[in-house]
């Protein structure tokens, strides 16, 4: 069993540990800029480090499932690879928009586009599963027969 969700569960705790970067980018940028909690304003470079963390935050879990039913479903390597992917992606928009609001687009984009995907993956994972286990077709036997 734990050879069919090694990759994945690899690309979910570097998935964490990325989220606990951001956190603590927010922590510093908070004693940098003297805003302490619960304010979340101040000046633009504050505000930007937060949103990107925040953004990312938000993103997560929908990447976190999507991520495990790719894997689960369709096939771990290519989720998990796809799961890189969207981390890489991920840490370049907080990076970008660290540096000006204008330099997040191109990477949230291409973010956006890996989970959809990942949405495609999983969708086609599930569907096979459902029609092989509840309506006895085995679309991949019939494509290689």
């Amino acid at each position: 069993m734990l050879d069919q969700i090694h990759l994945l569960a690899a690309v979910t705790v570097l998935g964490v540990l990325e989220q606990a970067y951001f956190f603590l980018q927010v922590i510093y940028a908070r004693r940098m800029f003297g805003i302490s909690p619960p304010k979340i304003s101040g000046p633009p470079e504050f505000e930007r480090i937060f949103r990107a963390q925040v953004n990312s935050s938000e993103y997560f879990p929908i990447f976190l499932a999507l991520l495990w039913q790719a894997g689960l479903f369709f096939h771990q390597g290519l989720a998990a690879a796809l799961g890189l992917v969207y981390l890489c992606s991920r840490y370049c928009y907080f990076m970008g928009y660290r540096a000006s609001s204008s330099e997040r687009l191109a990477p949230i984009y291409f973010g956006t586009g890996v989970l959809w995907v990942l949405v495609a993956v999983a969708a086609l994972g599930l569907s096979h599963f459902f029609l092989a286990h509840y309506v006895g077709l085995n679309i991949l036997r019939l494509l290689t027969a």
